[in-house]
This record gives C-alpha cells, sequence and structure tokens, in this order.
C-alpha cells in the first residue's frame, strides 16, 4: 500500500478549522462524558452559561463568576456543564497559559443553542425553507458545476427521504394524538415539494448527465407526498369522526370554513343530537328545592332480629291498585276509538308539565298487567319549534284485545 499525497500546512490548518468549528457546533449533542443533552434543564443551564459571557464583555469570567451570574441554578451542575463546555471548546481561556482563570465563549454554540430551541418549537419546517432556497440559488449559480449540481441533488434526496420515512412510520404506528404533536411538516408540504422540484428542474436542464441522480429526487418526492397524504387523511378522517378539533391546525379549519359548499358546512352537524328545551328554574327555586329536600336529621334504625321472632303481616295494609283510575284516563284519551296518536293527546295538554305527567300515565297503562291498552312507539320525529313540547317521536295508543295482551 501507498500513502496518500502528503498535506500541505494550509490544508492541516483548513481541516483543524473545520473539525475544532464541528466540535463547537455540536458540542451540545456530544456523547462521551455525559455531554448529551438528555434534559431540557441542561438546554438551559448552557444558555445561562453563554449569557453570562455575552454580560461580560471583553474581560471575560472565571469559573465561580459563572457560577455567581447563573444564580439560582444548582452551583454543582453549573460547574459540570461549564467544563463540559470547555472540553468541547464552547469556551475557552482567554490567554492560553496553565494559571489563566478567565475564560471567553465562541459564537458558534450559541447559534447552535438557538437553533435548538427554535427547531424545537416550530419543527424545523423554516429551516427548511432557507435551505432549499439556498439549493436554488446555489445551482442557478453562473459558477456552479455539475458537482454543486449533483451535491445538492443528493442533499436534497436524503433530506425528503428521512423526512418520508419518519411521516410513514407516524401514521402507521401512532395513534391520531401523537399523529398531531409530532407532524409538524404535514402542513405546508406543497411548498416544500415545489421549491424542490425548481432546484430538480434547474439541475436537469443544466447538467442533463445528472438524470440518475434527479431521479433518485423524484422518487423520494413522490414518496414523502405519499406520506403525506397518509397520514393527513387519517388527521382528517380521525378529526372529523371524534370532532377532536384540536388534532388539526387552526389553518386547516378555517381553510374549510371558507372553501367548504354549503352541504358540507351543514354536513358537520348531521351526526349532533340536541337536548329538548326544558323548562327554567330561577337560582333560587333551586336552592329552596334542595335545602328542602335535604333530611332534617339522622333516622335510627332498630336492630335486626332473628328471623323466628319476625312479626307477621298485618292484614290491614293491602298494596292499592289504581287500575280503575287507569283505565278512565285511557278510556277518556280514546274517546270510544281503538287508537289515538301520541303527539294528538300531548297536544290537547296546556303545557310541558301536564304533558309529562300524562306521558307518564300511558306508560303506566302500557306496563300493567290487568289493562288491555298498548303504548308503541316508531322512528318518526315531529319538531315544532314554538310547541310546547317542542319535539315528540312518532307513537301510538290503542286498546288491545284480551288474547294480544296475553
Amino acid at each position: 500500500m501507498t500513502a496518500g499525497p502528503e498535506l500541505t500546512l494550509d490544508q492541516l490548518a483548513g481541516d483543524a478549522a473545520v473539525e475544532r468549528l464541528y466540535r463547537q457546533v455540536f458540542a451540545v449533542l456530544a456523547r462521551e462524558s455525559g455531554a448529551m443533552i438528555s434534559d431540557v434543564e441542561l438546554l438551559d443551564v448552557d444558555e445561562a452559561i453563554l449569557d453570562a459571557f455575552a454580560d461580560a464583555g471583553r474581560e471575560g469570567l472565571t469559573v465561580d463568576q459563572a457560577v455567581a451570574a447563573c444564580r439560582p441554578i444548582d452551583p454543582g451542575l453549573v460547574h459540570r456543564r461549564f467544563e463540559v463546555l470547555r472540553d468541547y471548546g464552547a469556551i475557552s481561556k482567554v490567554v492560553d497559559r496553565p494559571n489563566e482563570r478567565y475564560h471567553r465563549a465562541a459564537f458558534a454554540p450559541y447559534v447552535m443553542l438557538l437553533f435548538l430551541r427554535r427547531m424545537a418549537a416550530q419543527g424545523g419546517q423554516a429551516e427548511l425553507h432557507q435551505l432549499l432556497t439556498l439549493e436554488h440559488v446555489g445551482v442557478t449559480a453562473s459558477d456552479a458545476s455539475p458537482e454543486t449540481g449533483r451535491t445538492s441533488i443528493n442533499r436534497l434526496t436524503r433530506i425528503f427521504r428521512h423526512l418520508g420515512n419518519e411521516l410513514a412510520i407516524l401514521a402507521a404506528g401512532s395513534t391520531a394524538e401523537q399523529l398531531g404533536d409530532h407532524a409538524q411538516l404535514l402542513w405546508g408540504n406543497k411548498n416544500l415539494i415545489g421549491q424542490a422540484e425548481d432546484v430538480h428542474a434547474v439541475v436537469l436542464e443544466r447538467w442533463p448527465e445528472l438524470d440518475r441522480e434527479c431521479a433518485a429526487l423524484r422518487v423520494a418526492l413522490a414518496a414523502y407526498g405519499d406520506a403525506v397524504e397518509k397520514a393527513a387523511g387519517r388527521l382528517i378522517e380521525r378529526a372529523g369522526t371524534t370532532r377532536a378539533l384540536g388534532l388539526l391546525s387552526v389553518e386547516s379549519w378555517l381553510s374549510f370554513a371558507r372553501t367548504a359548499s354549503e352541504h358540507d358546512l351543514a354536513g358537520v352537524l348531521d351526526s349532533f343530537v340536541f337536548d329538548a328545551p326544558a323548562p327554567w328554574f330561577s337560582p333560587t327555586l333551586l336552592t329552596e328545592a334542595v335545602e328542602a329536600g335535604r333530611s332534617a336529621g339522622t333516622v335510627r334504625q332498630p336492630p335486626p332480629r332473628p328471623e323466628s321472632s319476625a312479626p307477621a303481616p298485618e292484614r290491614d295494609i293491602v298494596p292499592a291498585d289504581d287500575a280503575a283510575r287507569l283505565r278512565d284516563t285511557a278510556e277518556r284519551l280514546l274517546s270510544g276509538a281503538d287508537a289515538v296518536d301520541v303527539a294528538s293527546a300531548l297536544d290537547d295538554t296546556d303545557d310541558w308539565l301536564a304533558a309529562r305527567r300524562l306521558l307518564a300515565e300511558l306508560t303506566a297503562i302500557h306496563h300493567h298487567p290487568d289493562l288491555e291498552y298498548e303504548l308503541t312507539w316508531s322512528d318518526g320525529l315531529r319538531i315544532d319549534v314554538d310547541g310546547s313540547p317542542s319535539w315528540v317521536s312518532d307513537g301510538t295508543f290503542r286498546r288491545t284485545s284480551a288474547e294480544d295482551a296475553a
């Protein structure tokens, strides 16, 4: 084996600068020595330390001064995060000497913290739009080469493959609530795909030899579009059937309200059932009823007695039978006919309270074993907003023969 060409001093310096910047930018994602950000509190501590350096000016800070500036955060936690940031180059000595106590902060790690917070809050969609704009500017530049177009197309292909895979996994294996919480890139996807297609068109027109790379980007865009449609369809279906308005963004509901037809808007309330109007009671009457219904005192129960000494039932206690009264009520309603509509019978009452008593009597007549009358209901419904009651189901109260009653 032969060794590669020796690197010049300038090349070594360039590689060292790239490595140093890489370590600074990705210090918050380091995995060694407990340096990985596994809690939002650690991110807050890092930001507080860097804020203290920003307020300190060009003199810098010592470790103790940084701890004092980060009150009321735990001093031990500040010490640990300070050492982590120093190990990865986010914080360095003002003068590189053994006994130097003052440190200064680098710019790149603080910018990385800002991007992490923004991406966590907004899902990274704004950054993706900016990236697509920069890619378009790069491939349309006059000095752009085929290698520039190949790099740009490959980068976008990987990005949209990642997005499509993530959405496909969410749509297939997550609940609707989890999908609504984590699928931030569902909304505004047409603009993302459109921007990527613009870059694809420029690259394919300028460098036809990159057709294979462009075909891979087209496949990634199609897969991403399919994943978006599947996930969005599941969200819309779930939100429509359960009326869980929080599953969709406010913009989606506003767009539906503005663009939907009258038939679609009316169909939103098809499955809703509204309660019938009830009589109004003032708060005073309700309070008096509650107070009157409360027991004045506890009732003492007699102790249990042996079964052998249980007293015989009194003979003068005879259960009441209101069959005669119910029969008179039934005959008065029928007035010689064999059947009468419940709605017609209720129309003859004065108010809802009287109608309620009549319905109770009809039900009692229907269930009495010695009376030859029957109360039946059907699926029809009569609605009269100004009437009392305002709605009545279709029902019939009729006389039955003895054989039918048996």
